[in-house]
């Protein structure tokens, strides 16, 4: 009885400590978004982009343990979507000089405001789902590497068509002038609605089916679970989050072309969840604003510098150079990442029990179970 009496006090005081984390937040933006200057902003809104997409990526190949490579080409789909939806009419017939036959997109806009900007995004996870879901349906009904293959042939087709369908998206030229609607809010909203939804998918009894799925897809199926919806499921969430994030990402920018979307993207998010953890929320999210971060201070490398009588010149993309070394380092030495597969828990945080008690109180449950 003191056993569910703990469980049940232990379970509402996290959920009122995570609000009250969340109102705290949303103070910190606030005062954020009056103080900052927009470089400062612009590199945060970066930072909850790569968290929204970090998470969701992790859910597939750290909680799932499913190896993909198409994340960029599901954030395309959503970063396109948004970039249809909300580019004004005015600003279509100005990019789109081809005039070409683009329709319905050619014909309507979304209005420039919170409520339908909020619709564009939702609808751009729904393309990033229907993507994973079509992908899906025949990679999982396979065993092995092939979910690899399918998706990073996916993001590959995904970047040809935004090349090739000119009426649609304008080429290589891509389109510009999308209204700047992607601020600390909405970007650290659907932060904190992508953690919160992978972080209890992760510990429901679906979660439990898809680490199952990870350690031993063979027992898993065994045991009774349903291997192929497990997949799907993760598959289609990740895909849904992917879709936000590239939505995000376009009105952040302000701009969108096929060369925003190309597989560095995807090695990007490889680097953020491995150097987190494989299956480590909060490695993800830690490390995905970090990586924000530290993309801005490597452009000093990209930069010339003089080294005594040595000048060195400036080269372009050192930093993913520096990147990949890291992630190469990574893979040798320490391949569990910073948190493994451990999370930051609001117990270990204020010093309270976990789910690790101390032996003699196991015990002493033990012996009150039995006499009860």
């Amino acid at each position: 009885m003191g056993k569910y009496f703990y469980s049940v006090c232990k379970k509402h005081l996290n959920t009122l400590l995570t609000l009250i984390f969340v109102g705290f937040l949303f103070l910190v933006l606030r005062w954020a978004d009056t103080h900052l200057d927009e470089f400062t902003l612009r590199i945060m809104r970066t930072g909850a982009v790569y968290i929204v997409a970090a998470v969701s990526y992790d859910l597939i190949n750290g909680i799932t343990g499913q190896f993909s490579l198409g994340p960029n080409g599901f954030m395309a789909l959503g970063g396109y979507t948004v970039a249809l939806l909300m580019l004004p009419l005015p600003q279509k017939a100005f990019v789109w000089f081809l005039q070409p036959q683009a329709w319905p997109f050619n014909s309507f806009s979304f209005p420039v405001t919170w409520y339908f900007f909020g619709l564009a995004l939702v609808l751009s996870g729904v393309m990033g789902a229907l993507g994973a879901f079509i992908v899906g349906i025949p990679s999982f009904r396979l065993r092995g590497d092939y979910l690899a293959i399918a998706t990073f042939g996916f993001g590959e087709i995904i970047f040809v068509l935004a090349n090739n369908l000119i009426p649609l998206t304008n080429g290589p030229l891509g389109m510009k002038g999308i209204p700047e609607l992607a601020n600390v809010y909405w970007c650290f909203g659907w932060a904190v609605i992508a953690t919160l939804v992978v972080k209890n998918i992760a510990n429901s009894s679906y979660g439990r089916a898809m680490k199952a799925v990870r350690d031993d897809e063979v027992a898993a199926e065994a045991m009774g679970v349903n291997v192929f919806r497990t997949k799907m499921l993760a598959f289609v969430v990740s895909g849904f989050f992917a879709g936000v994030a590239g939505g995000l990402l376009v009105p952040l920018i302000t701009t969108i072309s096929p060369t925003l979307f190309t597989f560095t993207m995807t090695f990007n998010l490889l680097i953020i969840i491995v150097l987190g953890g494989l299956g480590s929320i909060t490695g993800s999210v830690i490390t995905a604003f970090g990586f924000a971060i530290a993309s801005e201070l490597l452009r000093a490398v990209e930069s010339p510098m003089q080294i005594g009588t040595i000048r060195i010149p400036g080269i372009a993309g050192m930093r993913m150079v520096v990147f990949a070394a890291l992630l190469v380092l990574l893979m040798i030495f320490y391949r569990q990442g910073i948190f493994g597969q451990s999370e930051l828990s609001w117990e270990w945080i204020l010093s309270l029990p976990g789910k690790v008690v101390d032996k003699e109180v196991a015990k002493k449950w033990k012996r009150d179970e039995t006499s009860s």
